[in-house]
């Protein structure tokens, strides 16, 4: 499980850092607390969890967004992971609005660096991507709009979305990708946490 953002407290919270914060938080749901704290492997910080029966590695790269390839390509060699059914990236998605989630088994990078940097490390396209809406920037500078702060309309629905995106997690190594998608590519309301109708 690799979540994308930036190293750096300048950088905690912000849009782009969505992809940490779900790896965060499927750590305080998943990591034995007794287990140690985080190591720094692969260009990154990583630690081990289990879910459902699964053994799984979160990673979150050190390398700055834009060479997150480097690090996931490390651990995909390192372990011997088949990217096509074993690995699930988190990053954020200025296409998508705030309070959405889009799981994909493959595809291209939709612009973002960080995407666009696994694509060409791993040589492939198929691994599964969670993207979570940040909404466009509007007249701000994307990449102003993107290391900045949500503001307090966006914070709820972003925040339930990554609470969702830890869910799909949960599904995707129990139930599989069809399934995953199914459940989660719908949008996510900022006041229930519930989904409307299907909407893949």
């Amino acid at each position: 499980m690799v979540g994308l953002g930036n190293p750096g407290l300048q950088y905690a919270r912000s849009r782009h850092n969505v992809g940490f914060e779900a790896i965060d938080r499927l750590a305080r749901r998943h990591v034995d607390p007794t287990g140690g704290c985080a190591r720094a492997r692969f260009n990154g910080l990583t630690l081990e969890a289990e879910i459902g029966e699964q053994r799984v590695l979160l990673l979150k790269p050190t390398t700055f967004m834009n060479r997150s390839g480097r690090s996931v390509a490390e651990a995909v060699g390192f372990f011997k992971i088949d990217a096509a059914n074993d690995l699930f990236v988190i990053a954020d998605d200025i296409d998508l609005p705030c309070g959405s989630l889009r799981v994909r088994g493959e595809g291209g990078a939709g612009g973002h660096n960080g995407l666009s940097d696994i694509l060409a490390s791993l040589g492939s396209p198929q691994w599964t991507r969670c993207r979570i809406g940040i909404d466009k920037p509007g007249i701000i500078p994307q990449a102003d709009y993107v290391l900045g702060r949500f503001t307090e309309d966006q914070a709820p629905s972003v925040d339930e979305c990554i609470d969702q995106a830890c869910n799909a997690v949960g599904v995707w190594c129990r139930q599989g990708l069809a399934s995953t998608m199914n459940q989660f590519n719908r949008k996510v309301t900022a006041t229930t946490g519930e989904s409307p109708s299907n909407s893949n």
